[in-house]
């Protein structure tokens, strides 16, 4: 698939096929997220892949019942290293480049996925205190994202995209060229 395709057909599934994600497949796909960019090269991420259904479910009950984390066969759980990026960066590195830096890795991984015909759906509505409770995530490694992972059940249809027109500006904030 031609990475123009892959960004433009990716869209986030919520239903899931029962079918296992090899471990090996899994291990490709983060290999593809850890190439993404991060501040000053720290590459400060951490990636909890989760198959355990008990504690799939126990994630989906603090989630604000998000039923794709009970479903999907893989949550793949996105951390931000703290105690790596601090020292370079203090304050805005673990507040700030933090979450940039997972956030291009989450990216890499969405589109390495889908390029796979594998789907995901990126869950950002979560205690971390409670995952962290849950995996055993020490101090200084914050939860940050969990990502779905499976092969999507049924039709995949793309929500339509806000027209380009209506966001992008020239210059200065406001001026629109065509």
């Amino acid at each position: 698939m031609e990475t123009w395709e892959t960004i433009k057909g990716r869209s986030s599934i919520r239903s899931y096929k029962p079918d296992d994600v090899s471990d090996d497949t899994v291990r490709a796909l983060i290999e593809m997220a850890a190439q993404a960019p991060s501040s000053g090269n720290v590459q400060n991420w951490e990636f909890i892949v989760v198959k355990d259904q008990k504690l799939k479910e126990q994630l989906g009950e603090i989630s604000m019942g998000r039923m794709p984390l009970k479903e999907a066969p893989v949550i793949i759980v996105v951390c931000a290293n703290q105690d790596i990026i601090s020292p370079k960066y203090g304050v805005r590195g673990t507040e700030l480049y933090s979450v940039q830096n997972t956030a291009a890795a989450i990216e890499n991984l969405l589109l390495a996925a889908w390029d796979k015909g594998l789907g995901t759906c990126w869950v950002g509505a979560f205690s971390e205190r409670d995952v962290s409770r849950i995996l055993a995530i020490p101090n200084g490694i914050r939860p940050l994202a969990m990502v779905t992972l499976g092969y999507p059940a049924g039709e995949v249809k793309k929500p339509e995209r806000r027209d380009i027109r209506e966001f992008l500006h020239y210059n200065i904030y406001g001026r629109k060229i065509g």
